[in-house]
């Protein structure tokens, strides 16, 4: 049974920085599509970075371009989401997420790719 846990959650004011980390456990995920999701209260959960499990490819949202970075280290089972010049609108629940099964360089961004899901960690943005 795969687990995934994310942490590095927390309070920030807009403009700074934060690292969100995603550790998973029950095998390895390095033939895994790694992603992170949000929700906002009152939204839909929206895809925000993923990467291949090769590791060679990326997407964002274009509301994350060119602030957000997304990470992998498969010899630590992890996943990162570096976040930098946080805005109040990115306020929200993120979640990181495993999706198996998938060519080398794909990287999927719809929730139903995704077969395993951590609990969240909340990110708080202050304006």
């Amino acid at each position: 049974q795969v687990q995934l846990v994310e942490s590095g959650g927390g309070l920030v004011q807009a403009g700074g920085s934060l690292r969100l980390s995603c550790a998973a456990s029950g095998r390895t995920l390095s033939w895994d599509a790694m992603g992170w999701f949000r929700q906002a209260p009152g939204k839909e959960r929206e895809f925000v970075a993923g990467i291949s499990w090769s590791g060679d490819n990326t997407r964002y949202a274009d509301s994350v371009k060119g602030r957000f970075t997304i990470l992998r280290n498969a010899a630590r089972n992890m996943a990162y989401l570096q976040m930098n010049s946080v805005k109040p609108e990115d306020t929200a629940k993120y979640y990181c997420a495993a999706a198996p099964r998938l060519p080398s360089s794909v990287v999927v961004v719809t929730t139903t790719a995704y077969d395993y899901w951590g609990q969240g960690t909340q990110v708080t943005v202050s304006s």
